[in-house]
């Protein structure tokens, strides 16, 4: 199909993450003059792995980074869940767990992907970090934008990709409150010495609403640790609140077995240290005039589904894809049209994934425990509907609503 002729556009994007950079990658490659702002001083390369599936394999594909992401797959072969007194309960493929699929679906340092991307687009892109978005006022000619460092520009477009504590979406919809679903935990990941000689392997441990994870993506002297514990409201004192969140973690943790004593200190002298509530932002829609959302700050799904890097690819794509030949009004809604459903259904996987992972009654702990014996005998699954849910248009195609899709 012949692509659509669109008429190069000034554009902004906040967040210099997976989502914002993959949508500079897609603008650009429209011909729009794409600049992206990020708070942070450089390039976010570290941070725990994440999973790439089903559509979103196709938008790296396209993008021509698919060869060099298969390289980088850090092919973990063995996930051991243990029971409170560090016995080993069963060991298994993760893809029994995740559905995902062997030979396909990648798992990668986050590094890796954010270096790939930045890599793709630095020389055709604008990059301004250390800097943010002040003030945002609108008008029907285009958006003036203030950025914390004083400057102050105009764009034709804005797009929030700057995470699920979006300032973008909180200066656009109003508090995050209303469209954060708190899922009922709270998690902390840090670094810590590979004590026990794990190798491309997960070990956890469980207690009625507790979990405790070491992580090795190779054989050094270095794992992931993650520590998780059930917390029926969101602490958002805590949030900001290193010390704090130190505090909530002892106590939670105070009289646990295994590893986690060691876990505990770790925590304490570990330089970089992340701690957030599990929830997902749920949004009636992503976009208000001339500036929309993406990734996690219209739909984080959660770490339970596994999904959150692929909603990022795959809504960068589609929003871009949807502005093709498009203004921006009639490109938003088409963006909303025809992704929401895709969105929704990656969403939903957080049940399976939190009734797996984080049990918080001895009855549900002894009811997973059983159904993961049970996946040691058995076949592999079948991939997970959800991450193949979307069929990406040609790149030269105009994004419409699939015929019984829900708008």
């Amino acid at each position: 199909m012949t692509r659509p002729t669109t008429p190069r556009r000034k554009v902004l994007i906040s967040g210099a993450g997976i989502a914002g950079t993959a949508l500079a990658f897609w603008l650009g490659r429209q011909g729009h003059e794409v600049t992206v702002v990020e708070k942070a001083g450089t390039l976010r390369s570290g941070g725990y792995p994440i999973d790439v599936r089903g559509t979103a394999l196709d938008v790296v594909d396209r993008m021509g980074l698919l060869p060099r992401l298969r390289d980088a797959h850090i092919d973990l072969r063995r996930l051991t869940f243990l029971d409170g007194d560090g016995s080993e309960i069963t060991s298994l493929h993760p893809h029994a767990v995740t559905g995902g699929v062997e030979g396909r679906d990648l798992e990668i340092r986050r590094g890796d992907l954010t270096n790939a991307l930045y890599e793709a687009v630095r020389d055709d892109v604008e990059f301004l970090f250390d800097d943010s978005v002040a003030t945002l006022d609108q008008s029907a000619h285009g958006v003036d934008v203030t950025f914390r460092g004083g400057a102050g520009r105009t764009y034709d477009m804005v797009f929030g990709a700057d995470g699920m504590h979006s300032a973008t979406r909180k200066t656009l919809f109003g508090p995050e409150e209303q469209f954060h679903h708190h899922l009922g935990h709270c998690f902390a990941v840090f670094p810590m010495r590979n004590a026990l000689g794990l190798s491309h392997e997960t070990v956890m441990w469980n207690t009625p609403g507790r979990a405790a994870a070491l992580y090795a993506v190779d054989d050094s002297d270095e794992v992931h640790a993650f520590l998780n514990f059930a917390q029926p409201e969101p602490p958002v004192a805590a949030f900001r609140d290193r010390a704090a969140q130190e505090a909530l973690l002892t106590e939670a943790f105070a009289d646990a077995g295994w590893q986690v004593p060691a876990l505990l200190t770790a925590l304490h002298d570990a330089d970089d240290v992340f701690f957030d509530a599990v929830g997902q932002i749920r949004m009636p829609r992503w976009s208000s005039g001339r500036v929309a959302l993406l990734g996690d700050a219209a739909y984080a799904p959660s770490f339970l589904t596994g999904q959150g890097t692929s909603l990022a690819l795959v809504g960068a794509y589609m929003l871009a894809a949807s502005l093709a030949g498009r203004d921006h009004a009639e490109g938003f809604a088409a963006y909303e049209h025809t992704t929401r459903d895709f969105v929704t259904r990656n969403q939903n996987l957080v049940g399976e994934g939190g009734a797996t992972l984080f049990p918080t009654t001895t009855e549900a702990l002894e009811q997973r425990n059983t159904r993961l014996r049970g996946l040691s005998t058995l076949p592999a699954p079948p991939p997970r509907a959800a991450h193949s849910a979307l069929t990406l248009p040609g790149s030269g195609d105009r994004v419409t609503r699939r015929e019984g899709q829900e708008a």
